[in-house]
């Protein structure tokens, strides 16, 4: 019996900038974001027009909703202060209670990925490609997964194949197609077991792995953080503020080779720069979104710029950057959406390193767990 891909949602976006309802993740209730933490953003002045929509946002509203309270300051020790923070994890966790809707993705045995059960029906068409059978990976137990015929036995073939079909479900099923191969492996370093299409990983939930660079600059003894604006005309986040650089981990390249190359093409910084890029951590995601199952790996990297350094994008995909102090980039972070949300996890893993966020924050272990529930593998 074969299986393929059906009509997907679309990548939903943001209705609103501000705090939406409780997060779900499992932290105490002292933590859910408060009515006070709410209306804080509000007495930033930025008006609805501007703040609500996805993107619409301006430097200026950025600029104005970085600048702290007294009242704000004084909030720092209390219960309030981490809220902000726990929240745009939040963003990056959603569904988890709908795991039990994906069958398992399983290929040599190995259970790489998840696939919604919803997309059964239109996996009949591709007999050749997809079989649905017995899972017996997990410990003896038994149910049901999707693989991959088992006459499909190289790499090679298995891409081709899986290819083939992505094609053949087009943007219709599968929007935003972008001809770059992801590497689909049980973990990290592990043998690459086929090759899949960048925009279907979500829809096959494979493990996704990314760099996030923090260019930052000290000045005074001060750090600030070179900021992006992510082009209005992207086809995913358009508007929204992102990292300096960062982007996905396609086959066939290692992380300080794909650091070095986003470097030159997001913000036009010489090799002779790039290469003094330290790889710092790592964050991890797990997001259910319809049929999408995002299970990303963030690698971050920290590189100290000189005081001159002006980047300049070079692959039209970012409208404009800022230099901002990092304290008032984490005020953007607790109080709005405007940030790209998984830049929100590095920025925050950021803060934690950089002495920030401390222990004194009351639900500093809680948040620092946080930023890896998803499998950090």
């Amino acid at each position: 019996m074969g299986w393929c891909l059906c009509k997907c949602r679309p990548l939903s976006t943001f209705s609103s900038l501000l705090y939406s309802s409780k997060p779900s993740l499992p932290f105490p209730s002292t933590f859910l974001p408060s009515s006070s933490i709410k209306s804080s953003f509000f007495s930033c002045s930025i008006s609805s027009s501007s703040a609500l929509a996805t993107g619409t946002f301006t430097w200026e509203d950025v600029f104005r909703v970085s600048q702290s309270t007294e009242e704000e300051e004084e909030e720092d020790n209390n219960s309030s202060y981490l809220h902000g923070y726990f929240h745009k994890v939040q963003l990056c966790n959603r569904g988890s209670g709908k795991q039990s809707e994906f069958l398992p993705f399983v290929i040599e045995g190995q259970t790489v990925g998840f696939v919604h059960a919803g997309f059964v029906e239109n996996f009949k068409s591709f007999s050749d490609v997809f079989v649905y059978i017995k899972d017996n990976s997990n410990g003896g137990s038994v149910g049901e997964c999707v693989s991959l015929h088992p006459m499909l036995k190289t790499a090679e073939e298995r891409t081709s194949a899986v290819t083939y079909v992505i094609k053949c479900l087009g943007e219709k099923h599968i929007p935003g197609i972008r001809n770059e191969l992801y590497p689909v492996v049980s973990s990290f370093g592990s043998p690459v077991l086929f090759s899949l299409e960048r925009a279907a990983a979500p829809y096959f939930g494979i493990k996704a792995y990314g760099i996030h660079m923090n260019g930052y600059v000290e000045i005074d003894g001060q750090k600030h953080l070179w900021v992006g604006k992510r082009s209005n005309t992207k086809q995913t986040y358009p508007g929204m503020l992102d990292h300096l650089v960062a982007g996905g981990l396609p086959h066939g390249i290692n992380c300080k080779e794909n650091v070095a190359k986003e470097c030159e093409e997001e913000a036009g910084i010489p090799r002779s720069i790039s290469i003094r890029a330290k790889p710092v951590s790592a964050v991890s995601y797990m997001d259910i979104d319809g049929y999408r199952y995002k299970r990303d790996v963030l690698f971050c990297y920290d590189l100290k710029l000189p005081e001159n350094f002006i980047p300049k994008n070079e692959d039209g995909e970012v409208e404009s950057f800022k230099l901002i102090p990092i304290r008032q980039v984490a005020e953007v972070i607790r109080k709005t959406q405007f940030f790209k949300p998984n830049c929100s996890l590095v920025i925050i893993d950021f803060l934690f390193r950089h002495g920030y966020i401390s222990p004194e924050n009351f639900g500093y272990l809680d948040l620092l767990r946080s930023l890896r529930i998803g499998e950090c593998s």
